[in-house]
């Protein structure tokens, strides 16, 4: 019998998406470990369609995963790399990004501490979206050292 295996990791929403969030440094290095390891985390491939033992969703809005770091790219906070699970295949679609989820980025970068911001109001993270090769820049209202409305 194997051993469990601890993963942080954030279920999050972005827009009309979920996903599973991570931190780059939790998991494996790009390839085929990587990979295996987060289709386990979705369910991927489920037969059924409906993963049913992961935390994906069936759809193609619910199946996804992220990983982020700290950036070492002068000008930028958090890298955010961006995986599509495939439903009915072990496959994982490294080539694209997804808007929806890029607004979640900045949110966890901060809940996770990747990203240091000790004011109220506006804070602005510089994210590189590595899939695609663009900067994107996210807004996160602060209040009471934490990011949205909720106090």
């Amino acid at each position: 019998m194997k051993s469990a295996l601890r993963l942080p990791a954030t279920y999050m929403r972005g827009g009309t998406s979920k996903g599973v969030f991570f931190p780059a440094g939790d998991v494996p290095p790009a390839g085929p470990e990587r990979d295996r390891l987060l289709l386990r985390v979705i369910g991927s491939p489920d037969p059924y369609g409906a993963h049913i033992d992961g935390m994906g969703g069936g759809t193609s809005s619910t199946s996804k995963v992220v990983l982020i770091s700290r950036s070492a790219r002068p000008g930028h906070d958090v890298d955010y790399l961006f995986g599509a699970v495939a439903i009915g295949e072990p496959v994982i679609d490294w080539s694209g990004n997804c808007g929806n989820l890029s607004a979640a980025v900045a949110p966890f970068a901060i809940a996770r501490g990747l990203v240091d911001v000790q004011h109220d109001g506006p804070a602005r993270v510089r994210i590189w979206q590595a899939n695609i090769s663009k900067t994107i820049v996210a807004t996160v209202q602060m209040a009471s050292g934490r990011g949205g409305r909720n106090r």
